[in-house]
């Protein structure tokens, strides 16, 4: 087990915990925007922006994480065939969920854009989906921050020159997966501070990462172990970006408003990907 002291232990926490709560960042927009006449481009742009955020994290952040930690562990084969294997499962276990909740209450079956009045809120029946939708949300990021959490961790027990950049890149992409969050809440319940409220809880999913892997998992944790993980984590979002995401982007404004969040999410990713690239170099 390695050796760690309480003031290198809290140093940790703290990084990993100022990575989690940029999460409530990008849930804060909940406080400066009113539904209105342009509400269904702005709901349209901000699941297209968020969709294309976790479809770029997904594909080329955590898979690539995946894919090196298990060819690292296994041999190249072997390893390539076991991130796809985990990714695959992912897809699979959300579909299976997917697939055991009535259809009634299904968020991807989703209505016209015609049949949506957002200048007014939606319908009862269009503010259930958009609640869940935003819990599920909650729920996958939440998923996916744990991880993070140990991944911030174990870059802290290196030292800053690593802890640092980790926390710093994980903070940038976390903001555009907090709007994923705090905009289809908003939009359900009319209530700001319970959009901002579920950003948070799930960006503290990092540090419970982080505690939990000091506490529990360090004599365990692995570099493959955390690959397997983070490939899950990708088919987890991919499947919920294709599924839920999207078809609500389309549904709540015009396609191409919709092709411009998405495109706009994955710009955004990859130039905070390369930021965080340079400040670990």
């Amino acid at each position: 087990m390695v050796s760690v002291s309480f003031g290198e232990f809290l140093w940790i926490f703290a990084l990993t915990l100022l990575a989690g709560l940029s999460t409530a960042i990008g849930g804060a927009i909940a406080f400066f925007h009113k539904p209105g006449k342009d509400s269904g481009s702005f709901l349209s742009a901000s699941l297209g922006f968020s969709a294309g955020v976790m479809v770029f994290v997904s594909l080329v952040e955590l898979m690539a994480h995946a894919s090196a930690g298990l060819k690292e562990a296994y041999g190249a084969l072997p390893g390539g065939i076991g991130a796809i294997a985990a990714f695959t499962l992912g897809l699979l276990a959300t579909f299976a969920i997917d697939r055991l909740i009535p259809e009634v209450e299904n968020p991807h079956h989703v209505r016209s854009g015609g049949e949506v009045d957002l200048a007014e809120h939606a319908s009862p029946d269009e503010r259930s989906r958009l609640g869940r939708a935003g819990i599920l949300f909650a729920l996958a990021i939440g998923i996916h921050n744990f991880p993070e959490g140990l991944a911030t961790f174990a870059g802290g027990l290196s030292g800053p020159g690593i802890g640092i950049p980790v926390a710093v890149a994980i903070a940038l992409h976390n903001i555009p997966e907090g709007i994923a969050i705090g905009v289809p809440i908003l939009y359900a319940s009319g209530s700001r501070k319970k959009a901002f409220f579920y950003s948070l809880l799930s960006g503290l999913a990092e540090p419970a990462g982080a505690l939990i892997g000091f506490l529990v998992l360090l004599p365990f944790l692995t570099p493959a172990l955390l690959a397997v993980l983070f490939a899950l984590v990708s088919g987890i979002m991919v499947y919920i970006s294709f599924d839920e995401l999207l078809p609500m982007a389309e549904t709540y404004g015009k396609h191409h408003v919709a092709l411009a969040g998405v495109l706009s999410g994955m710009v955004f990713m990859g130039l905070g990907l390369e930021i965080a690239s340079c400040l670990s170099a």
